[in-house]
């Protein structure tokens, strides 16, 4: 993940970083960020959340809390170098800022960026801008946190497709300042002519006349990316295809070495398995990439990524943290976990739950989804939840 922040002087707006400790003397640093009154701020310090923490699971000496409540339909996150958090959501049409006013680990102030787009599931941040993908645009919002009190946008790129189906975008800044963009499948399971349709593509914000490039082709619906740290490649989720039966085909984890590389879609799935409809039309599964991983079926892995804190155990260092938001159509629910996997070079093995218990198994009823991860400054993570409106921290404290 890349804090991308130019530090510039803030316009009625002051910074304080404190340390504070943590059990058995672990110290990390908390950020708190003062935002002046307006109109436009509302205070969620005592917002209530209607969650079951008490039936997550997480491993040994770690905790989860509410960070931010009244956050509705949150979906990806995007982290300010100051510690702000923007948040997209997808059936809202709202992107809101949600602020640690006293550096106390807890969400106190939450902004509305903008409402009434088209499903601004997607947020990145860079040089002081805030960008947002809806379906068929990215608009910037440019010195964001100079401008809380009152937000306007402007349109980087407006002729994305303008189909809904897997039209919802992540985005996110590469490691060459690209802004990486994907263009879901407009079906289930199809063929179609533009080439645009099943891809990531990368736009080049401060061209003056952007054009998205194809970076990869042949990905469903991917939700979720970020760059190993230490190679700079690129990892992706990619959804699986419905109505092949309930554990066929799984979801993928997928690792690009290279620009251009095609991933299956729609000819092969999870690398061996080819499509009923379509398989004839490619070629052989070894003209594809297959995936790093194997994830589940109808698990939708969604939000990646590597954790580079030093709050967790040395053990985590490097791995990545996959949200599964959960499957809709499968007879026995799947996914509605956290999970984490080892990553060396190529090689993605090892997946282990992180956290569990957003679905209640014996009633076959969730009460949560995760949707993307991200880490504060401190080393903790941030778990953005659509259903239950709601940011969750997950700490480390030895014992």
């Amino acid at each position: 993940m890349y804090y991308q922040s130019k530090y510039s002087t803030l316009l009625a707006i002051g910074i304080t970083l404190f340390s504070f400790g943590c059990e058995q003397n672990q110290k990390a640093e908390a950020q708190s960020f003062k935002t002046p009154n307006s109109a436009n701020k509302i205070d969620i310090s005592n917002a209530k959340a209607e969650v079951q923490l008490d039936r997550i699971k997480l491993p040994e000496n770690f905790k989860i809390d509410v960070w931010a409540a009244e956050i509705p339909n949150a979906r990806e996150m995007a982290i300010s170098e100051e510690g702000v958090v923007f948040v997209g959501s997808r059936q809202e049409g709202n992107v809101y800022a949600v602020i640690d006013e006293d550096g106390d680990g807890k969400a106190d102030t939450k902004f509305i960026v903008a409402e009434g787009l088209q499903m601004p599931n997607g947020v990145a941040y860079k040089d002081d801008d805030l960008y947002v993908a809806e379906v068929s645009r990215i608009i910037r919002f440019k010195d964001i946190l100079n401008n809380l009190n009152a937000p306007n946008f402007e349109v980087v790129y407006d002729e994305y497709p303008t189909e809904t189906h897997h039209g919802w975008k992540f985005i996110d800044f590469g490691p060459d300042g690209m802004l990486y963009i994907p263009v879901g499948a407009p079906c289930n399971i199809c063929e179609s002519e533009d080439e645009i349709f099943a891809t990531i593509t990368r736009l080049d914000v401060n061209s003056p006349n952007p054009t998205p490039e194809v970076y990869v082709h042949g990905v469903r619906n991917s939700v979720g990316f970020d760059w190993d740290p230490k190679t700079g490649d690129m990892w992706f989720t990619d959804n699986g295809r419905d109505m092949m039966g309930d554990d066929i085909p799984n979801c993928e984890l997928n690792h690009v070495t290279e620009s251009g590389q095609h991933f299956g879609y729609p000819y092969w799935h999870e690398g061996t398995v080819k499509d009923p409809e379509f398989g004839d039309k490619g070629g052989p599964a070894s003209d594809y990439i297959a995936p790093a991983a194997k994830m589940g079926a109808h698990v939708a892995p969604l939000g990646l990524r590597f954790y580079e804190g030093n709050m967790f155990p040395a053990e985590y260092k490097n791995k990545v943290i996959v949200a599964k938001h959960g499957s809709w159509n499968r007879s026995k629910k799947s996914g509605y976990v956290l999970t984490s996997l080892n990553v060396d070079g190529s090689t993605a093995s090892g997946e282990q739950d992180f956290a569990t218990g957003w679905l209640d198994e014996e009633a076959q009823e969730a009460w949560g989804r995760p949707v993307d991860v991200q880490e504060l400054k401190d080393g903790s993570l941030l778990i953005s939840d659509d259903m239950a409106g709601v940011i969750y921290r997950v700490t480390y404290s030895a014992k």
